[in-house]
């Protein structure tokens, strides 16, 4: 938490790729503002939404790909935020 008591990311949630899961394709840092991570996440939502649209609309499997590493990183830092904001 920062030093004006706003709730921040704690840098604990990672998005593994692959069968091992053994490496985290990216990760939280700790200390972003949780409002800003929710925001963040929900404007990255968006994108992947449109992406999957597209994708779908235009036969094109390169923006799904795309669209589910979006997702994946805002679940990530939904994950990470809520966990700051329940310290």
């Amino acid at each position: 938490m920062s030093t004006d008591n706003t709730p921040c990311t704690v840098g604990k949630t990672k998005f593994y790729q692959g069968e091992n899961r053994t490496h985290p394709l990216f990760s939280i840092e700790p200390g972003i503002p949780c409002q800003h991570a929710r925001e963040q996440a929900s404007e990255l939502l968006g994108y992947a939404q449109e992406l999957t649209a597209s994708g779908l609309m235009d036969d094109n499997p390169r923006l799904v790909w795309a669209a589910y590493y979006l997702g994946g990183l805002a679940k990530a830092l939904m994950d990470d935020a809520e966990a700051g904001m329940a310290r």
